[in-house]
């Protein structure tokens, strides 16, 4: 029965079926910068240095393909759109550029840069077949409900040292891969990981994105975090040192700002 039910579940569209070959290529570099983003864009960059080291990936799992990995779902179907953040309405293109500046802590792509133009290709792409408008099933990031207490820094301390440390070390400051240039964990605090104009530093949605993707290898249905020790996690990590961010003109209409947003 489950097995069905996942069948009611977003899936990308397969890039690998593509007989134009021009858009083959397009679209394999696409998803090679959302894998790989930091070859081409971090602190030893082969097209520009220009951000944190992270890659697209990290965030979004399995290059944007993950039911609940925070996927690249809905983006096509859903955008252009507007937006409560900026208080207008956005493109693809804005939407790419607010990761690039905030969860890789960097500088904006050129909107018409190969690169760019690659991402957008395949983000639309493996969201082609959902209808214009619509928010497929497993879209995005799983809402957890909130709890009837505050959450706990304390606790989530606890369950970042027995769940999370043997890959993001105790430090949080991940592991590097061997070649220096990427990472094999990233780091969820510290100078080089996302800053606090980033989605993932909303409680509420970091929550939802550790409860079923973490620790790594975990799916969903399955879930190795309880609601509570997913929204203790968040506590632990969100109050931890991460560079800054000019976010004054963020939700310039306070009445749509989520309750959960720290400022």
């Amino acid at each position: 029965a489950a097995k069905n039910e996942l069948n009611s579940y977003w899936a990308a569209a397969d890039i690998y079926k593509v007989k134009d070959e021009a858009l083959y290529k397009k679209l394999q570099y696409g998803r090679e910068l959302v894998s790989h983003t930091a070859k081409y864009f971090g602190p030893r960059g082969s097209v520009r240095r220009m951000n944190n080291g992270l890659n697209c990936q990290n965030c979004h799992l399995d290059a944007g393909n993950k039911i609940w990995g925070n996927n690249y779902g809905a983006v096509f179907s859903t955008y252009p759109k507007y937006r409560a953040r900026s208080g207008q309405v956005e493109d693809i293109y804005k939407r790419v550029n607010d990761c690039f500046e905030r969860s890789l802590n960097g500088e904006a792509l050129d909107n018409n840069s190969p690169e760019m133009q690659a991402i957008k290709a395949y983000i639309e792409f493996i969201g082609k077949d959902v209808p214009k408008g619509e928010k497929p099933k497993g879209s995005g990031i799983f809402v957890l409900p909130f709890l009837d207490r505050a959450i706990d820094p304390v606790q989530g301390a606890k369950i970042y040292a027995a769940k999370c440390q043997s890959c993001h070390q105790a430090n949080g400051q991940g592991i590097l891969a061997a070649d220096s240039v990427e990472y094999l964990y990233p780091p969820l605090w510290g100078a080089n990981s996302y800053n606090m104009g980033a989605g993932l530093f909303r409680m509420s949605r970091f929550a939802g994105y550790v409860k079923y993707n973490m620790p790594q290898g975990v799916n969903f249905p399955e879930s190795q975090l309880t609601d509570e020790e997913a929204w203790d996690l968040a506590a632990f990590v969100n109050s931890q040192q991460r560079p800054s961010m000019d976010i004054s003109s963020d939700w310039p209409k306070i009445k749509e700002k989520p309750v959960d947003h720290p400022f």
